[in-house]
């Protein structure tokens, strides 16, 4: 599936993500599990940002690492806490949607005006 371009909704990624993670023996890790295995992806994100825009950049023996990956590990982990605690992502992102549109529609200004 990897190798297959697919556009699914949010919705449709995390029965993707839980047919695999039903596959397993162990399942859904604790709610806290998932909070530390995010903070640990979002902390590799950090690393590779701050690599490439930063202070502190890489050893020469350091390997590159991919920008778009970490943050599809971030997604598959803020997926997995979802499933594990029965939100619809697809309905959270669309009420979130709601809220920045009211809350920031005059915030910053408009692309094209003065």
């Amino acid at each position: 599936m990897a190798s297959e371009e697919k556009t699914l909704t949010l919705r449709e990624w995390q029965g993707e993500v839980d047919r695999q993670i039903r596959g397993f023996k162990v399942q859904y890790f604790s709610p806290l599990s998932n909070l530390a295995r995010l903070t640990e992806e979002v902390g590799e994100l950090a690393r590779e940002l701050n690599h490439r825009f930063g202070d502190k950049p890489k050893k020469p023996e350091e390997v590159e690492g991919s920008l778009a990956l970490e943050l599809g590990d971030i997604l598959y982990v803020v997926v997995c806490l979802a499933n594990s605690l029965d939100i619809d992502l697809n309905e959270a992102l669309t009420r979130v949607m709601e809220k920045y549109g009211i809350r920031d529609k005059d915030r910053w200004g408009r692309v094209g005006e003065d």
